[in-house]
């Protein structure tokens, strides 16, 4: 008996709809992160990208638990001499609600060529609508 491999041709790939609305931050991360992987199909494949698309609407209205909103920090550099700039998760929900999720997502998805091509499958918005209609995306219940 021989094993089965998946091939990338026989990948059929389908559109999910969440919504965000008094989710858990890391929780519903991780329902995105198992949906763009694959890992939720039996023909899975760690060096294929068997994974869905998923389009999260309502990013704004996430949740978080403790004092994350305070303390929870997002950092970046310029790469330049004391160029670190720290924003809290409060003020990236208000300003960039989008990259909150899209951050928690990426740092669950393989840090390599696989990641980068899987994230993009990822579509979120900070409102309730999305123009991805003509895919005809199914509701996916977290």
């Amino acid at each position: 008996m021989k094993t089965y491999t998946t091939k990338p041709k026989e990948v059929e790939r389908e559109w999910f709809v969440l919504d965000a609305t008094d989710q858990t931050l890391g929780r519903l991360a991780t329902q995105i992160a198992t949906l763009l992987r694959g890992k939720h199909k039996p023909i899975f494949a760690p060096n294929i990208d068997t994974g869905d698309f998923v389009i999260v609407v309502n990013a704004e209205r996430i949740h978080v638990t403790g004092k994350k909103l305070d303390d929870k920090m997002y950092y970046r550099h310029s790469q330049y001499p004391s160029g670190l700039k720290t924003t809290s998760l409060r003020r990236m929900l208000e300003k960039y609600p989008e990259r909150v999720i899209e951050s928690a997502v990426r740092g669950m998805l393989p840090k390599n060529r696989l990641g980068r091509k899987m994230i993009k499958k990822l579509k979120v918005y900070a409102g309730p609508d999305h123009p991805h209609q003509a895919q005809q995306p199914k509701p996916f219940e977290l």
